[in-house]
């Protein structure tokens, strides 16, 4: 699949079933997505892989947190366990550092968006989910967030759900958020 097909039919999978990629094949495209730009090449990001029963930690820190009642932990508990595999990405600015924490933390949104392309490209699904995960502190502490870190968010990914319609979007027309030096500068002069 060339770039452009990855870009244009790429869709936030809401329905993922197994397989997920293994270890070993996540690790392989991290390997290319952390290709993605980032100043100084930090790296300010780790990814924390959660499989099976990992993933229900996910809802009990959240509801541990609010005070959630049975039902509603126990509803908790199994929304997190939507794929088969939840890889968390969590923000590691490098500080003190001339590289601005706002420049690292676009590097690390960076490499997320590559990532999702390339599972596409490999027929996987994936949705980036934030939400109470990624102000959640009993998520944090569930992850084990050291210091500075911070969850983005987690990417859910699978295999997409054969029988889910896939509608290819028109891309929205985006000529009106170019403008031209060139016309800047006589605009400038009229005024």
């Amino acid at each position: 699949m060339d770039v452009m097909t990855a870009v244009l039919t790429r869709r936030s999978e809401h329905i993922l079933h197994a397989p997920a990629p293994d270890d070993a094949e996540f690790t392989y495209l991290l390997k290319g997505a952390s290709l993605a730009p980032d100043h100084g090449r930090l790296r300010p990001w780790r990814w924390i892989l959660l499989r099976g029963d990992e993933r229900a930690g996910l809802g009990l820190g959240i509801a541990a947190e609010t005070g959630a009642d049975a039902a509603e932990t126990e509803r908790l508990r199994t929304t997190y366990q939507r794929a088969p595999l939840s890889a968390a990405l969590v923000f590691v600015p490098r500080d003190p550092h001339p590289v601005p924490e706002w420049e690292q933390l676009a590097a690390a949104s960076c490499v997320a968006h590559s990532l999702m392309l390339l599972l596409h490209a490999r027929d996987y699904g994936s949705i980036w989910r934030t939400g109470r995960l990624a102000t959640s502190s009993g998520v944090g502490e569930f992850l084990g967030l050291r210091g500075p870190e911070r969850l983005l968010g987690m990417l859910d990914i699978g295999t997409p759900d054969a029988t889910a319609g896939r509608r290819r979007r028109v891309p929205d027309d985006v000529s009106e958020s170019i403008t031209h030096f060139e016309e800047l500068r006589k605009s400038e002069g009229d005024g």
